[in-house]
């Protein structure tokens, strides 16, 4: 039976104030065109559809388009699961509707969702769809109050698909969670605030494929060396683009899943290649200014991380006149590195660490870990509002 994996698409990401929609646009004609050709039994996409959980209109709309090309005109079954970024009852809009056309949603935890069942020469595969939930949240659909982290939620989800699952059946798994042992980058949004978001690959025992989303590096979970990734069962297949300077070295792609009659795996990564690529340019201005008319691809995406130590005079209008997307400069040369100095992408830096480095920045003292126990609860609870927001 064979599988295209996906993750991560964020449709509506807005990055350093340029929308990235027609990009996403462009790449998912691909991943069209990738399904037309491959013709797999079934479409894997493992949560992060949005990049927020109330998505702008044109996002909604994209992801109809590219969901009714898949489902209806392919006549190819989609299995999509919420992620932390999504909205899981708006994502789930119709779920019961959309499944008689072949579309399986899982937004909100359900504690007896069946699986969706597929056959082929060799049998029975279930697919079980595990959206990302806070453990809270789980706790209360579980009634199991011993469950406290997102390890524990994630191990009380897959103990019931054990218990439910049938006898000789392959199965495979969909879920959004940080497992440990995957690369983390710095696009991703921390799925833990005061506490370890991070499950360990053993919950997943016993599935032969374990379709994962989250992060946006692709790579398999215990397949580390050159070839040895092609048959490890626990995959994340990474993210539509790069969405961050710090992926820029990413090759982007989506995962072809060959499952065989013994449930033992083969992942086949099939690049994808965005309209405009995401580069990180070092050198002087005038350097890179000059370079600009040999370069092919001077409409990427680009930040430059100039060598120049003296003043500069409108650096980034004279660089958009060579690069027109340059989106950001840094000056190395000129940057501290201080105690609270901050990331160059501080979305990366925790909310609760950015008052810590400032308070010891302007008391000299660090934070008693009684203050820091009750920061870490007050963040914790204004994350849970923002994300029920």
């Amino acid at each position: 039976m064979r599988f295209l994996h996906s993750a991560d698409w964020h449709l509506g990401r807005v990055y350093h104030g340029v929308s990235l929609l027609d990009d996403q646009a462009h790449v998912l004609q691909q991943f069209v065109r990738i399904a037309a050709d491959t013709r797999p039994d079934a479409i894997l996409l493992a949560g992060d559809i949005y990049d927020r959980s109330v998505p702008p209109a044109e996002a909604v709309r994209l992801l109809d388009l590219v969901l009714s090309e898949l489902v209806l005109e392919l006549k190819i079954p989609v299995v999509m699961i919420a992620g932390n970024h999504d909205g899981p009852d708006r994502l789930a809009f119709g779920a019961g509707l959309l499944q008689r056309a072949g579309l399986t949603v899982r937004g909100p935890v359900e504690p007896d969702a069946p699986p969706l069942v597929l056959r082929d020469a060799h049998g029975e595969v279930e697919i079980h769809a595990l959206p990302y939930a806070e453990p809270a949240l789980v706790r209360s659909v579980c009634g199991d109050d011993a469950i406290a982290d997102h390890h524990a939620a994630l191990a009380a989800q897959t103990t019931a698909v054990r218990a439910a699952r049938v006898a000789g059946r392959r199965t495979v798994v969909v879920a959004h969670a940080f497992v440990l042992g995957g690369t983390e980058s710095e696009s991703e949004r921390p799925l833990s605030v005061g506490g370890s978001g991070a499950v360990g690959a053993e919950v997943f025992d016993g599935f032969d494929y374990v379709a994962l989303g989250h992060l946006h590096r692709p790579q398999a979970v215990g397949g580390t060396g050159t070839e040895a990734w092609r048959s490890a069962r626990i995959q994340y297949s990474g993210s539509l683009l790069k969405y961050s300077f710090a992926e820029a070295d990413h090759a982007k792609s989506v995962n072809l899943v060959e499952l065989d009659a013994a449930g033992g795996c083969r992942v086949e990564r099939i690049p994808l290649v965005p309209r405009r690529d995401l580069r990180i340019l070092e050198g002087e201005l005038a350097a890179l200014i000059a370079a600009a008319g040999t370069d092919a691809a001077r409409d990427d995406y680009v930040l430059a991380r100039l060598a120049d130590r003296g003043a500069l005079l409108d650096a980034m209008g004279k660089l958009r006149s060579a690069y027109p997307n340059a989106l950001a400069i840094e000056r190395p040369a000129l940057t501290g590195d201080g105690p609270g100095r901050a990331p160059a992408d501080h979305r990366r830096t925790r909310l609760q660490d950015l008052f810590a480095s400032f308070h010891q920045e302007t008391t000299g003292l660090a934070l008693e870990p009684a203050a820091q126990a009750a920061l870490d609860r007050i963040v914790d609870r204004l994350e849970q509002e923002a994300r029920a927001q």
